[in-house]
């Protein structure tokens, strides 16, 4: 058998073993990860912890809305320094701020300070947030430009959605877990700790932090400037006196350089949101996310509602899991087709999956199969969102450009569990799970515009 034909058959999970054959990869791979667990703990920590303090689940909500929110305005700033200046100088500044303001919080809810003082401190903890899940994928996309294809870095980002998964099935559970048994305000201190260490270390590891491409903006001078006339001139007598006739190309190509002038002026680099099909993507993941918040609260409220409240968090987990799944099998296969044809491929499979579950949401053990099942169309649609951003902004925006979608996706998820919540309180739990496969539904042609205006740019 050939090497080739042996690579081929080689086990899906080579690919794997191979991006952590990158010296620092598994560095910084990990401490995203750790870096990456408030995300999944403070949202609900702060409903808990508002909950036991006021005994009221609209201020809980309201302020756990007010945290992600502020957090989504400021994540795409955020990432816009990190490409400007570096991911070490601006991390380090905003990681020490993102700490000290998480642990002012925590410890205001346990000294219970008045409710006004405590909207201010999570409004102002979550402008302190960045998407560390942003910068994880950038190291992968610098560490990997040298391949010849993008298998790897296919795989790379399946392999970070499939950790944004284990994330958000361990992030919540250990959030209730805490608040339950340990203290009602514990779950608040923890991510302090996750995101101190964690970040610590990812902003530490120099070797695999991109490089800062600086833009120099030039126009070419017309051919009659003097300063060309003269660079010609001087040119033509050195070729004249020390070269012979087949060096005069390199000469003429290094007279090019000459005929450039600087603007002397600095140009803004170009807004990422105007790259052909960058607002599509970022409003179909905004769209597409209003699904997962509805999707927890309405498999709550129906928990509840049959009085199963101790198999909400493993009810929940079910689907993250086939998630977990689906991003192991997406990074072990390249598919045929441009990305866009398989990001609505997946939309229409999990909206499928979604009215199923609508259908059986009574049924607790078709509910299950059906979350798993549809839960293997999750990951594969971020990876391949974050690929469609890679293909499309150049490098020296590329952290910004990935900041949109978890920006995004936490605004959509704030929309979505407050329309979840009006539908259940006027339909019941079956009203509130329409609400995720219509979200996904209206994603698929908003996903498709994307795919046609970027079609007839290559044609």
């Amino acid at each position: 058998m050939s090497s080739k034909s042996a690579q081929q058959k080689s086990s899906p999970m080579s690919n794997y073993a191979r991006l952590f054959s990158f010296e620092g990869t598994r560095a910084f791979c990990i401490s995203g990860a750790i870096a990456r667990l408030p995300i999944s703990m403070m949202g609900l920590g702060i409903v808990l912890a508002l909950n036991h303090i006021y005994n009221n689940w609209t201020i809980a909500g309201t302020m756990s809305a007010a945290y992600v929110l502020s957090q989504a305005a400021v994540t795409p700033l955020y990432a816009k320094f990190f490409d400007r200046f570096g991911q070490r100088k601006v991390g380090t500044l905003a990681l020490s701020a993102q700490v000290v303001a998480m642990l002012s919080f925590a410890v205001a809810a346990l000294i219970r300070v008045p409710l006004p003082i405590l909207f201010v401190l999570a409004i102002l903890m979550g402008v302190t947030q960045f998407a560390f899940g942003a910068l994880v994928r950038t190291r992968w996309a610098y560490t990997l430009k040298s391949q010849s294809d993008d298998t790897l870095l296919n795989v790379a980002y399946a392999l970070e959605s499939g950790i944004d998964e284990i994330v958000f099935i361990f992030g919540p559970i250990l959030a209730a877990w805490l608040a339950t048994s340990v203290h009602p305000v514990s779950q608040l201190f923890v991510p302090v700790l996750a995101s101190g260490l964690g970040g610590a270390w990812f902003l530490s590891l120099k070797n695999t932090q991109p490089a800062v491409i600086k833009i120099v903006q030039v126009e070419s001078a017309p051919k009659y400037d003097e300063d060309v006339q003269n660079a010609i001139s001087e040119q033509s007598e050195n070729v004249q006196n020390t070269h012979k006739s087949n060096n005069t190309t390199k000469l003429i190509d290094r007279l090019s350089l000459k005929q450039l002038k600087n603007k002397n002026r600095k140009k803004k680099p170009k807004n990422v949101l105007l790259y052909r099909g960058i607002i599509p993507l970022v409003v179909m993941f905004l769209v597409f996310n209003m699904s997962f918040s509805a999707f927890d609260v309405s498999v709550t409220a129906a928990m509840r509602a049959q009085g199963l409240d101790k198999l909400i968090g493993l009810q929940l987990a079910l689907f993250a899991c086939g998630s977990l799944v689906g991003a192991v099998i997406f990074g072990s296969h390249k598919f045929r087709g441009s990305n866009w044809s398989h990001l609505i491929v997946f939309l229409s499979l999990l909206t499928i999956g979604f009215i199923l579950m609508n259908i059986n949401l009574d049924r607790l053990v078709l509910l299950s199969i059906f979350e798993l099942l549809s839960g293997l169309c999750v990951s594969p649609i971020f990876a391949t969102g974050n690929l469609i951003v890679k293909d499309t902004i150049p490098e020296h925006s590329l952290t910004e450009g990935l900041s949109w979608l978890p920006t995004a996706s936490a605004t959509g998820a704030s929309l979505g569990s407050m329309v979840a919540g009006f539908a259940i309180d006027a339909w019941s739990s079956h009203g509130g799970m329409m609400v995720p496969w219509i979200s996904t539904l209206v994603a698929i042609p908003i996903a498709s515009i994307g795919w046609i205006i970027v079609t007839r740019k290559q044609h």
